[in-house]
């Protein structure tokens, strides 16, 4: 292989409803790049164990995103849609990554501390390594690039640390297995088992922020359901939900800056600027100078608009699940098939007897 052809990797954890965040923040833009790229799609359910231990409806939870992924008008023949504990070389190749990652770099890994909070001592092990299970859910697939938020970009620097320490440390082994990619690291080159992976960030509203709380991002854990807009809510709670979104006094200013300090302003116009694929100071030409009297109907208008389609597919495909789970049976042999080629290969580069 002379370089590393470029694939997409992504998943989402099967934990709570999905929302608007999720849905503007990820799967829209996993739906946008089937053009032109070979795409994975993954139902992370071994990550959703570091949340909560014991779930009620892991298989409920799971076939959901999946109908949320087909539903939004993800291809699961054109590319791949499956569940991650259906492809036990995901936490093989975590194994593996353990042992390369050290741990001053999980230390840095501030999601940790914000999730175990300040009981550390009490926080899962699982928890505290899950960036490595995340960089082996990408690197398996030797994936090049990963629509992320801003709030996983740390974990994706991890796996390029993991990538490239694992390179570095087996490169002779590479070079000898004939599995390398020649590749230039800043001025450095290197003969590489594993892609240094690309973040893909972007959009008008990549982190939806909660509509109770300006300053919070939209969670699926926030004990108010008035804090989100379910995928599966229907048209009068969306309409509720936008018009009892908190704002403030003034009107909608004409210009971008005129959003700043008021993040519950910014996040609507934030919102509708994606949901129409507009710009902020677009969104401002249309409505600056106009009350949010006269803003939030246009907002559940258009939400009622674009979502009402995939609520009624995700409903459609969860009233009937077989299709659902033959879908994920379907893309997780698939997806065991290229993983295996990656693990066969590893354990020549590392020495295992198989």
């Amino acid at each position: 292989m002379s370089e590393f052809k470029k694939l997409v990797f992504s998943g989402v954890q099967p934990t709570g409803n999905l929302h608007l965040g999720n849905y503007l923040g990820a799967i829209r833009r996993f739906v946008a790049l089937q053009e032109g790229n070979d795409c994975i799609y993954c139902v992370v359910d071994m990550h959703a164990l570091t949340a909560q231990l014991v779930h009620e409806d892991m298989p409920g939870q799971t076939r959901s995103i999946a109908a949320a992924f087909i539903a939004a008008g993800i291809d699961p023949e054109k590319h791949i849609v499956f569940n991650q504990s259906a492809v036990p070389q995901h936490a093989e190749l975590a194994w593996i990554f353990n042992c390369v990652a050290r741990i001053g770099w999980m230390n840095r890994m501030t999601q940790f501390k914000d999730k175990a909070g300040k009981d550390r001592e009490q926080a899962s092990l699982g928890l505290y390594a899950y960036p490595s299970l995340m960089a082996a859910d990408i690197l398996v697939y030797r994936a090049t690039h990963v629509p992320v938020g801003e709030d996983q970009k740390q974990h994706l620097e991890l796996a390029r640390d993991i990538a490239m320490k694992f390179n570095l440390d087996y490169a002779e082994h590479i070079g000898r297995s004939g599995y390398g990619v020649d590749i230039t690291v800043g001025d450095e080159p290197v003969h590489a088992y594993f892609p240094m992976v690309e973040p893909l960030i972007g959009g008008p509203a990549p982190r939806v922020m909660s509509l109770r709380d300006g300053t919070k991002k939209m969670s699926k854990s926030d004990p108010s359901d008035l804090s989100r807009i379910n995928l599966m809510d229907d048209e009068d709670a969306i309409s509720k939900k936008i018009r009892k979104a908190k704002t403030d006094p003034d009107g909608l200013p004409s210009e971008v800056d005129g959003l700043q300090g008021r993040p519950e302003a910014d996040n609507l116009v934030a919102i509708y600027a994606a949901l129409a694929d507009k710009s902020k100071s677009e969104v401002l030409a249309e409505f600056g100078g106009q009350q949010f009297s006269v803003f939030k109907p246009a907002l559940v208008d258009l939400a009622i608009q674009v979502l009402a389609p995939i609520t009624g597919e995700m409903r459609r495909l969860m009233d009937d699940t077989s299709h659902i789970d033959a879908i994920l049976r379907k893309g997780s042999e698939r997806a065991r098939a290229r993983a295996e080629v990656t693990m066969n290969q590893l354990r020549d580069v590392i020495g295992f007897v198989y």
